[in-house]
């Protein structure tokens, strides 16, 4: 019988761990808790070692933003899911840029952290290669031949346009900054209007209705999200 995930949880608030403790273990995980980041640290280097991390960034002894750093400068590439307050975009899209995987904003719903966790498990597990097809509703894209279709019909994607595509796919369910969508597709810093031109674009090949999209959605204040395949 294989181990059971084991998530590290990081909050100085103790009804926050209680809550994600609760919800957590009512689906199997194995839950450890830190209070501060040199608790955290410590519960980071222990054996067995945790599968993955929930962060709060305002940490009473060391900022999230450090302790992320300092992980993904050491090599850890453990996943991690930020939470953080609703009005602190500047804050998440640091964190995304350092390395974290995904975030969630407080209040939040813990079915909502369940589902984040999940794509952040699943994304570690496939991230030695990609998928020759990517399935997403009545979307696919053969990544090898680079054949998109919509509902069975073949959709044309300009070279740039289809290049936004496959490193949304690379990274589905996660939030992706401007920036890393910029570096990754055009490889030096270009306008952010020059990239929100592109996505427009890109939702009118492969989305129903460009204004209420379905696959490509859009964080505010951060970037955009490839909504992940149900499995």
């Amino acid at each position: 019988m294989s181990a059971p995930v084991r998530i590290l949880v990081v909050d100085d608030e103790p009804p926050i761990r209680k809550l994600l403790r609760a919800a957590f273990g009512s689906q199997g995980y194995d839950v450890i808790e830190a209070a501060t980041g040199a608790e955290a640290r410590r519960r980071l280097a222990e054996k067995p070692a945790p599968d993955l991390v929930i962060l709060d960034l305002g940490l009473p002894d060391v900022q999230g933003h450090e302790l992320l750093r300092e992980w993904r400068e050491a090599g850890d590439s453990t996943p991690v899911i930020v939470l953080s307050s609703r009005t602190d975009e500047a804050g998440i899209v640091a964190a995304l840029e350092l390395g974290a995987d995904d975030y969630v904003t407080k209040p939040f719903s813990a079915a909502e952290l369940l589902a984040r966790i999940k794509v952040a498990l699943r994304h570690r597990l496939q991230a030695q290669g990609e998928r020759p097809v990517f399935l997403l509703g009545d979307l696919s894209v053969d990544l090898v031949n680079r054949i998109i279709r919509l509902k069975g019909e073949e959709v044309k994607l300009t070279p740039r346009e289809y290049d936004i595509l496959r490193v949304m796919i690379q990274y589905a369910g996660r939030a992706l900054t401007h920036s890393f969508l910029i570096r990754q597709v055009w490889g030096s810093e270009v306008d952010v209007q020059n990239l929100r031109v592109h996505i427009r674009q890109l939702r009118q090949k492969i989305e129903t209705d460009p204004d209420q999209p379905r696959f490509v959605l859009t964080e505010t204040g951060v970037g955009y999200r490839l909504k992940a395949p149900e499995r």
